[in-house]
């Protein structure tokens, strides 16, 4: 299945391109129709996509993928439920095509409208989490683009089923199969043609682990919005009430680890690492977490010793580096010299040790007395998302449908000339 030939990516991307048009110039009505359809056929044939996914989890595990990574690819009825019903959400977003951005007139007498209108040929490259699938062709479609979607080798039977479902769905509403297009050839030449496919693809979003964001970034000739690594970090200040960040620090790392907003570093101030560190330790410890801690973490609780790469490690997994700091400038010293610029939390009751973590930390998302597995399109009320931006353009954090589209300028006169 992964050795169609590199034409197929060019293929696929024309026929998206073709097909365009249909969706773009769809009403939200019809989009709508056609995303309820979709969430439809996901709940009616879950067994489709279980058994798909069965034969992916079982070529994983006899590779020997970590359990982190399994999980990510593992599908389960909840979590179809939950990529249906994240459609289904979509449905009730605003439609930001033809949003009128601004609009004036001139002292000519011309009517000047910025509007909103859709890219064109979104292109995803993604490694694990089928649910992205889902996702970004939900998006995509609600925002009036096509979608190209080319994830990894190890989830492509489940990717595939899903893409069917999808596909067949928008048939039946009437719209092209092509709108969602889904790249077979998983081998590395298909990611670089892509990359290339300029003129066919009009934004391409890799997301994954830094080496594919990397490849992809640097060999692009197509336009590119960065989603990058999460090497996320929670400081608990002096001013933090422990118990509260004890929670915050155990969600954080625990509740979800294979994702890019799970903490990979702890941060204690000096002057409370020692109230603080022993339960909290002992918490993540019960929670099946290795700790990995600097000399003087160490000498207080229980933990294997960190070494300088740990610091810049997204573990993705139930470990967490741990260091103990000496106050807010260490902190936010550490966090810019090592923080990938996704999400940065900090524990506090100081308010002024808040606001100065806020300004002065560079982050697509930074968060005060609130776990960092909060950076998430669902979570921040935007639907699905596809994907988090930690680049400084137009799209930065969790990109949804308004990050899909771009504008253009429309102006009514009657008879104006320049000259």
């Amino acid at each position: 299945m992964s050795a169609a030939g590199t034409s197929e990516t060019l293929a696929v991307c024309s026929a998206a391109k073709s097909s365009g048009p249909a969706i773009a110039r769809a009403t939200t009505a019809r989009k709508n129709a056609a995303l309820n359809a979709m969430a439809d056929a996901l709940d009616a044939h879950q067994d489709r996509v279980l058994e798909a996914n069965v034969t992916d989890l079982e070529q994983a595990r006899a590779e020997g993928v970590s359990s982190a990574l399994q999980d990510r690819l593992t599908l389960t009825p909840e979590r179809l439920t939950k990529a249906a019903d994240g459609l289904r959400e979509v449905v009730e977003l605003a439609d930001p095509v033809g949003e009128v951005l601004r609009g004036w007139r001139l002292p000519n007498g011309l009517e000047v409208r910025q509007v909103r209108v859709p890219l064109g040929v979104v292109a995803m490259v993604y490694e694990g989490r089928p649910n992205v699938t889902v996702d970004a062709a939900g998006l995509a479609i609600k925002s009036g683009n096509a979608c190209v979607l080319r994830g990894s080798s190890s989830a492509i039977h489940s990717n595939t089923a899903l893409a069917d479902l999808l596909r067949e769905a928008l048939v039946e509403q009437g719209f092209p199969r092509d709108v969602v297009g889904l790249i077979t050839d998983t081998r590395r030449e298909s990611v670089r043609e892509l990359a290339h496919a300029r003129g066919l693809v009009d934004l391409l979003i890799p997301r994954g682990g830094a080496g594919l964001i990397q490849a992809v970034v640097t060999d692009s000739s197509v336009p590119v919005i960065e989603t990058g690594v999460g090497n996320c970090h929670v400081y608990v200040d002096s001013g933090a009430e422990l118990s509260r960040a004890r929670r915050i620090v155990v969600d954080a790392k625990t509740d979800r680890p294979s994702v890019c907003n799970a903490a990979e570093t702890l941060l204690v101030h000096r002057d409370v690492a020692e109230a603080f560190l022993p339960e909290a330790a002992a918490a993540l410890v019960a929670a099946g977490v290795e700790l990995r801690g600097d000399s003087t973490a160490q000498a207080i609780a229980e933990m294997n010793g960190a070494t300088p790469e740990d610091w810049d490690t997204e573990y993705l997994d139930l470990v967490l580096a741990v260091r103990v700091v000496d106050g807010l400038d260490d902190a936010i010293s550490h966090i810019a010299a090592h923080g990938t610029s996704h999400t940065e939390a900090i524990v506090t009751e100081d308010r002024a040790a808040a606001r100065r973590f806020v300004g002065e930390v560079d982050a697509a998302a930074v968060m005060v007395n609130a776990s960092t597995r909060f950076t998430d399109g669902g979570e921040f009320g935007f639907g699905a998302e596809i994907g988090i931006s930690t680049q400084r353009l137009h799209a930065r954090g969790p990109m949804a449908l308004p990050e899909l589209t771009t504008s253009k300028y429309l102006v009514d006169g009657d008879g104006q000339v320049r000259g």
